[in-house]
């Protein structure tokens, strides 16, 4: 599933934590890949299925997660 990168920029920030933020922002492509891209998930502290579950129109639940 690809997710774009300011929804995982803004959870961070939801969290208070703006220096993962301002990091996953530079280190981050613009459509980020959750398999393709899960070490750096890891890294930031981003579960997909937490973000799929906060995108707009309940993409998680579409996709079952």
């Amino acid at each position: 599933m690809e997710i774009p990168k300011d929804k995982i920029v803004e959870l961070l920030r939801d969290r208070s934590q703006d220096d993962k933020a301002d990091q996953a922002d530079r280190e981050l492509p613009d459509q980020v890949d959750t398999e393709q891209h899960a070490d750096l998930l890891s890294k930031f502290g981003v579960d997909p299925q937490e973000l799929a579950a906060k995108l707009p129109g309940g993409v998680g639940d579409k996709l079952g997660l």
